[in-house]
């Protein structure tokens, strides 16, 4: 009985995943999500009252898939070179397997702010407390230019995620195939960290 609660509710996770992200939270409908699950509505909302409490839920796993990505490498003990290449092939290879999730991300928290609030309280969410001693004791060391950790982190998480959420822009105005888009998807698993980390280098 167990087994069949979980599968059932991962079905219904899965579906609201599809139409979610085809159509986000407000364009979204709970008939559409239990005829995508097969089942009836009725038990869809045993199982999830409202189609907020649904969203919620999907959002949730969405971000915990990848939040432990990031902060598992920002709070490593690799030196900073070292943890902004981890950083930068971690975040590359992770989306290149889930290329739907910075968008789904961030366009829902675009729409809903106060959300990241209740983010915050998991577990896994990003800390950059470390990564920010890390680069004080850097500069300090004379290893880099001076810049605020905050910054670096901006920039970093820039020239990783922009590629992913501007992909058909992207691909278009560099004129090629889905296919050569994705090698050069793999190839900015170096080069980003070797931008980044040659901008700051003394």
């Amino acid at each position: 009985m167990k087994a069949k609660v979980e599968n059932t509710e991962l079905e219904i996770l899965n579906a609201a995943k599809e139409v979610f992200q085809e159509k986000g939270m407000a364009g979204s409908r709970m008939q559409e999500i239990a005829d995508k699950a097969r089942i009836n509505k009725s038990m869809l909302h045993y199982y999830y009252r409202s189609k907020q409490l649904l969203f919620e839920a999907v959002f949730k796993n969405a971000f915990r898939l990848l939040a432990p990505q990031l902060n598992r490498v920002l709070n490593d003990d690799t030196e900073l070179f070292d943890k902004i290449r981890n950083f930068t092939n971690n975040y590359i290879s992770f989306v290149i397997q889930h290329p739907y999730l910075p968008n789904f991300v961030i366009q829902e928290l675009n729409k809903n702010p106060d959300f990241i609030g209740k983010l915050r309280t998991e577990k896994d969410f990003p800390r950059i407390e470390k990564f920010k001693a890390q680069v004080e004791d850097a500069i300090t060391r004379g290893i880099i230019k001076p810049i605020r950790a905050e910054q670096l982190f901006i920039n970093i998480i820039s020239l990783n995620i922009l590629p992913f959420i501007a992909a058909p822009l992207l691909q278009g105005l560099i004129n090629i195939t889905e296919k050569e888009y994705r090698e050069l998807m793999e190839s900015r698993k170096t080069e980003v960290a070797d931008f980044i980390i040659n901008s700051i280098r003394l």
